[in-house]
């Protein structure tokens, strides 16, 4: 089992010993989560730790559409709980880069790549997607990158 996924099976059994339903419910649609993964495909085999992140990450992206079609519906609770369990996976994801972190590093992919123009914005996604890595949501990786090719 590697590292993150027996925290959070551990991260699990606290829950549920504090009686933490929220937290529970949210560890295990993880874990569920990550075993569909893990057997997805032609022949089962276990997840590294960095595809458990893409994991978390990918359902951590699930809940905040989710509580935007919640909240655009009207169902404020609803969307309240989606994002009280996106809360729950931010946690076990690497902290986001904010604004100007993600400027400069596409300024300067903009600079190595050479781009100029829209239609070289894979060049440009290219070199930031390693650096990048479960740092910023791809939707606003993007926008930058189209901003600064735009200008």
């Amino acid at each position: 089992m590697t590292q993150l996924k027996a925290q959070l099976t551990s991260d699990l059994t606290a829950a549920m010993k504090a009686r933490d339903e929220l937290t529970t419910a949210t560890l295990r649609m993880l874990l569920t989560a990550v075993t569909t993964e893990e057997v997805a495909g032609s022949t089962a085999r276990e997840l590294t730790d960095d595809e458990v992140l893409k994991v978390i990450g990918r359902e951590a992206k699930k809940r905040r559409e989710a509580a935007d079609a919640f909240s655009s519906a009207g169902r404020t609770e609803q969307a309240a709980r989606e994002l009280d369990e996106q809360a729950v996976l931010n946690r076990y994801l690497p902290s986001q880069l904010d604004d100007a972190e993600l400027t400069a590093l596409v300024t300067e992919a903009v600079r190595e790549s050479g781009a100029t123009e829209q239609r070289q914005m894979g060049q440009v996604m290219k070199l930031l997607a390693p650096r990048v890595a479960g740092r910023a949501d791809g939707k606003r990786l993007s926008d930058e990158v189209r901003r600064q090719l735009s200008s």
